[in-house]
């Protein structure tokens, strides 16, 4: 195999293996034996190592010595900082966004929500987190910056979207925050959008985060917060 040909199977692997992990056909904790993932992708044992080594770099999945590799477990503190900088860059990218779509643009985004809502109704779980992603990065695409939307998308891919709360409630109050995001940047408020996003992420950390630990947790944006 040569090269090129050996870095499209990792990438296929890597995909395939992400798509596996959101979907939840593989559970958290779940052992990832080498020769197994080589049967599902029909690939040799290199092209699987290397995708393996990508998806540990963003914490899907972890190795032990004499343990293996296994579906990444949710490190709390890992989580809160993927809150921190993931509220940080996406709503300073938000911001810009607004000034920069069109009134025409806009509908695409509207059409977005609308295969998000179909998708969550279905309970296609896959689905909607890709529709949600979709969602998300029509605006994030259109900051300006490429380098911030490259930066933006690590921590996407590093964030546990699997374990998202699908609750009807949860899901009722992400089509609001969804469509308040979408109201301030028709009204072209930057700042207003930044907010609605902002405790849109936030909402969905403190909800994840509580039915992770079993508890209440606090927003770590709260300076007095450990």
């Amino acid at each position: 195999m040569d090269q090129e040909s050996a870095s499209t199977k990792r990438d296929v692997i890597v995909l395939g293996l992400r798509r596996k992990i959101l979907s939840r056909e593989l559970d958290r904790g779940e052992r990832l034996r080498q020769d197994q993932v080589a049967d599902w992708f029909n690939a040799s044992i290199t092209p699987v190592r290397e995708a393996l080594r990508i998806l540990e770099a963003e914490g899907l999945v972890t190795s032990e010595a004499h343990r293996g590799v296994r579906v990444a477990g949710v490190d709390v503190d890992r989580l809160k900082s993927l809150f921190v900088t993931r509220k940080l860059t996406e709503t300073f990218a938000i911001a810009r966004a607004t000034t920069r779509i069109s009134r025409h643009e806009l509908r695409q985004a509207e059409r977005l929500l609308e295969a998000l809502d179909e998708a969550s109704a279905d309970g296609d779980s896959l689905g909607r987190n890709t529709r949600n992603e979709e969602f998300h990065f029509f605006f994030y695409d259109r900051c300006g910056m490429p380098a911030l939307r490259d930066d933006i998308a690590a921590r996407w891919r590093a964030f546990p979207w699997d374990l998202t709360l699908d609750s009807p409630e949860r899901l009722d109050q992400v089509h609001a925050e969804h469509q308040s995001i979408v109201d301030a940047v028709r009204d072209v408020d930057p700042d207003r959008a930044a907010r609605r996003l902002g405790d849109h992420i936030t909402n969905g950390f403190l909800r994840l985060a509580e039915s992770t630990t079993g508890h209440a947790v606090s927003d770590p944006f709260d300076f007095d917060t450990d």
